[in-house]
């Protein structure tokens, strides 16, 4: 038996996805902070004003690259763990920000000692006291100065979503609002032109059963868009009319067999579910006078069965899945559970919990 994965549909919400900055933005930011760091250094290396003043001990071009190169590092880290990595944890948010805190404090030393130990090794001298204070001063200021950017840059990736969710709140409002109107004008169109129809036809009884299905199936679904869930004795009421038009066309080559204890018919269950699934089948499978399509539904351990054997047609049929996906999505909303769609010894089958 094989179990085939249902998968939900995903509705796209900007307040639940966490937006992060790009690297390159924060690249830009940690090469900016370097540079304006280092630049009075690199002042002076070049002697641009002379020999007015000293400032530092020491000053090479070794020096100068290695505190560049320590203090990108540094900078692009601190962003990157301020600005993006601490939001993809999926801890509380205290521990979130405990964890925070600890995470820039092992930065701050660890960055401070390695640019000890480094500078040493690649410059060959040692840095004097004064030296190596200012270089806690700078790389501390340095972390004040990425917490606060990271802040600005969440404070910003947060506004522009709002916008972006405002603005889509907003079409779908509209949207909404269109559809609105559509339901008020075409029911009242449609049904008049059903009654039209159906006063040309008087006299042949197949085409005004027909029609009097049709009307029956469409107000049925009008209906039951109003309201989550309809009792088992109304589905199959409404499937039986929707039987009766498929059969108009099909003939002997569809066969519907229902075996449903009558005890069970008050339950309840979400509407079009039963009507979704034979669709599917027809949809998916082949009819002919050869392979006529039987479609079971039955009762089995308070589901609902419906069962097929695949025949799968010659013809590519284009599928989305979202009528499947639909009736997974209704039920976990309703219930808190999915349905369970199987292959067993070459039959479809699809259960349906009742409710």
């Amino acid at each position: 038996m094989t179990i085939l994965p249902i998968y939900s549909i995903q509705s796209y919400n900007l307040a639940s996805k966490v937006k992060y900055v790009k690297p390159s933005t924060l690249v830009t930011i940690a090469l900016l902070i370097s540079f304006l760091i280092n630049l009075p250094r690199t002042l002076e290396l070049y002697e641009v004003f002379g020999n007015i003043s000293k400032s530092f001990d020491q000053v090479s071009v070794k020096d100068v690259l290695t505190r560049l190169l320590f203090l990108f590092a540094y900078s692009f880290i601190g962003l990157q763990l301020n600005t993006n990595w601490r939001y993809r944890l999926n801890y509380s948010k205290i521990t979130n920000g405990v964890f925070t805190v600890l995470a820039n404090i092992g930065l701050f030393f660890g960055a401070v000692f390695s640019f000890f130990y480094s500078h040493q090794m690649i410059t060959a001298t040692t840095l004097t006291s004064s030296g190596k204070g200012m270089s806690y001063f700078v790389y501390f200021t340095i972390l004040v100065i990425v917490i606060f950017i990271s802040r600005i840059l969440r404070f910003q990736v947060i506004h522009r979503d709002d916008l972006a969710e405002k603005e889509l709140l907003k079409q779908q409002s509209l949207q909404n609002e269109l559809t609105a109107l559509k339901n008020q004008i075409n029911p009242h169109f449609l049904f008049n032109a059903l009654n039209s129809l159906n006063t040309l036809v008087r006299g042949n009884q197949e085409a005004t059963t027909f029609v009097n299905e049709l009307s029956y199936m469409y107000r049925y679904i009008l209906q039951s868009g109003q309201q989550d869930l309809v009792t088992l004795n109304e589905e199959l009421k409404f499937l039986n009319s929707y039987i009766y038009l498929i059969k108009t066309r099909y003939r002997n080559r569809f066969v519907l067999d229902i075996n449903i204890p009558e005890n069970t018919l008050n339950k309840n269950i979400p509407s079009l579910a039963l009507q979704l699934l034979v669709e599917n089948a027809i949809k998916h499978n082949e009819i002919s006078e050869e392979n006529p399509l039987k479609v079971s539904i039955y009762l089995e351990n308070h589901t609902i069965v419906v069962k097929n054997k695949i025949r799968s047609r010659s013809t590519l049929v284009h599928s989305t899945g979202q009528g499947l996906e639909n009736i997974n999505k209704r039920y976990k909303l309703l219930k808190g559970n999915e349905i369970m769609i199987t292959k067993q010894n070459e039959f479809f089958i699809v259960k349906l919990p009742l409710i």
